[in-house]
């Protein structure tokens, strides 16, 4: 089921909670046995990712905060807290990734944000919507 996200929504605005795998040997700190996964449809981080391959890399914004909309925004937000600040210019939408947890036999949106629970049943039709 995840593939069929993937294929579907990727590069885009769906974010991916997949079982943490022995291959993955980054340090991620305590994952509690997952980590989310995305592929976001901006031409900057496309780029990176071209160039470098996967990154583990943090939300640009304190959890429970909005998302900021632009570098300056994200450095009045998170401060020296970062090391490096890159400007791929201002976001495209405001609107979050949705969420989507895979680690189980039926996928369950967490959080719904540029695609809707109908459109991901487009693709997964037994998906769940989580409380």
């Amino acid at each position: 089921m995840a593939w069929e996200l993937v294929d579907a929504f990727w590069p885009g605005a769906l974010t991916l909670v997949a079982r943490h795998q022995p291959s993955l040997t980054w340090d991620l700190g305590e994952t509690r046995g997952t980590v989310a996964v995305r592929m976001p449809l901006h031409p900057v981080a496309i780029e990176l990712l071209t160039d470098f391959g996967p990154m583990a890399v943090s939300s640009a914004n304190l959890t429970g905060h909005p998302s900021p909309q632009d570098c300056d925004a994200a450095q009045d937000m998170l401060g020296d807290s970062v090391s490096v600040y890159l400007d791929g210019g201002p976001t495209p939408a405001a609107v979050p990734s949705s969420i989507v947890d895979v680690t189980g036999k039926v996928p369950v949106l967490l959080r719904a944000g540029a695609l809707t629970a109908e459109q991901l049943r487009e693709v997964v039709p037994d998906l769940e919507v989580a409380n």
